[in-house]
């Protein structure tokens, strides 16, 4: 999953970049139609580059970084600086995205705990002695969780629900 999110990743940094040079050196009649698009285009393929390289962080693995990695995984070729008119950007950007729609298609998407209540997942990583110190989805974002908005709320239930204490009660009480 690793590879193929960086094939993506790689993709998506190249083609921002192309649609920013189409931004920059379109021309002809269809230039202000075109130039306001390009940059919605890119400003949006902008998002999905950190999307994706955080999901890779999600996972443990670790993101492309260099424009040098970049390059050498796209399959998105770059473009040259050189005024081209509407005609051929067009093709080449529906050209680009019928690639990530093929590529995205091919992505499984796992999210195996989707349907399990929260307390059997805590079970579960409870059976793998998972490090739930280092775990937390608080709302906050503090440097440790709140203990009062829903997620912190409905984790501590789980782990009474499976006659254990959630370990980062008491790093909030300053146990540690």
């Amino acid at each position: 999953m690793e590879k193929k999110l960086n094939l993506l990743l790689a993709d998506l940094v190249v083609e921002y970049h192309k649609l920013q040079n189409f931004h920059w050196y379109v021309k002809g009649k269809s230039f202000f139609t075109l130039h306001g698009k390009l940059e919605e285009l890119y400003n949006s393929v902008n998002k999905s580059i950190d999307e994706v390289a955080e999901n890779i962080l999600i996972i443990g693995g670790k993101p492309l970084g260099s424009l040098k990695e970049f390059l050498a995984h796209s399959k998105i070729k770059e473009e040259e600086d050189r005024y081209v008119c509407g005609s051929y950007i067009l093709k080449e950007v529906i050209t680009d995205f019928q690639y990530f729609l093929n590529l995205i298609k091919e992505l499984k998407i796992e999210a195996p705990f989707v349907n399990m209540h929260k307390s059997d997942i805590v079970k579960k990583g409870l059976e793998l002695n998972l490090p739930y110190e280092l775990t937390w989805s608080c709302y906050e974002g503090g440097e440790y969780p709140c203990g009062k908005c829903g997620t912190c709320i409905d984790r501590e239930k789980a782990f009474e629900i499976n006659n254990s204490i959630d370990p980062l009660v008491k790093l909030r009480k300053g146990d540690k």
